[in-house]
């Protein structure tokens, strides 16, 4: 395979001109188009115009330039007797090197940044990869270059560059048909995913993974960033995922802490430091190792208490200069900035399954509606603790009991397959939190994600000084859960929203 023509014409124009002055060198003619042509010739580079081989000049304000049988019979035609005869007749050279990126539709979503010319150009050399090598990332110039001199474009190189290219087209295609897309199920679904880093492993050591992040995602890279600390693995995007979605949910200055994707301690408070102070309490055996989330500035105090207990990540929509510091002490902890997160956004949610996808609208909505069903009303604390409990649900994993005092969780029992194990493990939980007396004073309420099929929950509720419950309804034994509550003088609030996490 001899390299003796390429077509040069790329958006982003990284590293371009140093790459076709190394072609140049080599003696190869260099074809080009608009903007790269003129930056190509303003570096003394003698590359010609498309027109020029076309004899047609680009139209419709450069919306057609390329598109044009000598442009495309050079780079499609087979490298054998019968195409090439046929080029000859024809008068077309072949184009055995490809150089396009496509305009920046993911930077910007709009009509006139989608590429035609450049996906067609793209996809005529990846599929003629035999005889043309293509070129779509800047990052592969060098490569490329070291292979044409040393001639070792064997076919396993320029297969992964066909590869790449497929990948490119097929990546930017998913980016504009989600923008044209405005139905939340269609027929086909196209996801772009782009590499963020590869992890060591996945969730364990015999497990390969990779981080990739959705292309339409609107929120900007510069945005979200880690300041400090090793790599993430996967279990860390997992968990600062679970807890950032959770501490976003509130309004009020929030922590919330995670491990192994659960919430083991969250509340909210008038600070934020009160806020991490009372979310520790609830397990700081758990926390230990754990993901820390906060909705609101993190300052330097509760910097200070942070570094007190071993923690993996840290996540926040802004530090201050002295946590900054603080935190740089330690050398592995993870710091994450990230704008936050809308809570009652529509997304979807995929979940892999064998040889499938699972895919849903993301759980946005904290309840329905908020009835009491019981002859006791809750007070207006205990009402406001018992919002503050489903919120923390919604995030737990099924079935799950969350047990609260004020806006602190004193209790979460989660991921177990009875409800009633759910809440002998959150009460087992409250044994050990050592609360200050004004803490101690305030109602204990309870949230169940989801109804109550018996009467046993609200009963074992009752025995461990719960005064209110609040939990979806919808079972065909609720008047049994009302019944339990009235006995015991407890009120119950049902939502009508039920919060299976699995």
């Amino acid at each position: 395979m001899s390299i003796k023509a390429a077509l040069v014409s790329v958006s982003d124009k990284t590293g371009v001109v140093e790459f076709a002055k190394k072609l140049e060198g080599m003696d190869i003619k260099i074809i080009s188009t608009g903007g790269t042509l003129k930056a190509l010739k303003d570096a003394g580079i003698k590359a010609v115009a498309v027109e020029s081989i076309t004899g047609f000049p680009e139209v419709l304000d450069g919306r057609v330039k390329t598109l044009h049988p000598h442009i495309h019979a050079g780079i499609l035609a087979k490298r054998e007797k019968k195409h090439l005869d046929e080029l000859k007749k024809l008068k077309i050279d072949t184009i055995d090197l490809v150089v396009v990126n496509l305009y920046p539709f993911e930077a910007e979503a709009s009509i006139e940044n989608i590429d035609i010319g450049g996906v067609t150009l793209l996809r005529a050399a990846a599929k003629n990869h035999e005889g043309v090598l293509v070129v779509c990332e800047s990052d592969d110039y060098d490569n490329v270059i070291e292979a044409i001199k040393s001639n070792k474009m064997n076919i396993e190189f320029r297969e992964s560059l066909a590869a790449k290219a497929f990948r490119h087209t097929a990546y930017y295609d998913s980016m504009i048909s989600n923008f044209f897309t405005k139905v939340e199920f269609p027929e086909k679904i196209t996801v772009g995913l782009k590499k963020l880093q590869e992890s060591r492993y996945g969730e364990n050591p015999h497990q390969k993974a990779s981080i990739y992040k959705v292309g339409s995602n609107k929120q900007k890279s510069e945005d979200s960033k880690q300041l400090q600390g090793k790599e993430l693995s996967y279990n860390n995007y997992l968990d600062l995922d679970s807890a950032y979605n959770l501490a976003c949910e509130f309004k009020d200055p929030a922590c919330v802490i995670v491990k192994h994707n659960n919430p083991c301690g969250a509340a909210t408070d008038k600070d934020i430091l009160t806020a991490y102070k009372n979310a520790l309490l609830c397990d700081p055996v758990s926390a230990f190792g754990g993901i820390v989330a906060f909705n609101k500035t993190v300052d330097g105090k509760t910097a200070e208490e942070v570094i007190k207990v071993f923690t993996e990540c840290v996540i926040a929509p802004e530090y201050s200069k002295e946590a900054l510091d603080i935190f740089s002490k330690k050398n592995n902890l993870r710091i994450l900035i990230q704008p936050l997160i809308d809570p009652a956004a529509k997304t979807l949610e995929f979940r892999s399954i064998t040889n499938g996808m699972l895919v849903q609208e993301k759980d946005n909505k904290v309840y329905e509606t908020l009835k009491v069903i019981t002859k006791t009303e809750p007070t207006k604390q205990e009402m406001d603790s018992l919002k503050f409990a489903n919120t923390v649900a919604k995030c737990v994993k099924s079935n799950t009991i969350t047990l609260v005092r004020g806006t602190q969780t004193v209790g979460i029992g989660a991921g177990q397959m009875s409800r009633i194990d759910a809440l002998k493990i959150a009460n087992i939980k409250m044994q050990e939190v050592k609360l200050s007396t004004d803490v101690e004073k305030l109602p204990l309420v309870m949230a169940s994600d989801a109804f109550f099929p018996f009467r046993d929950v609200p009963d074992a509720a009752a025995k461990i000084g719960v005064r209110a419950i609040i939990q979806p309804g919808g079972s065909l034994k609720d008047a049994d859960s009302i019944a339990a509550c009235n006995e015991n003088n407890i009120s119950m609030v049902i939502t009508g929203t039920r919060h299976f996490r699995h």
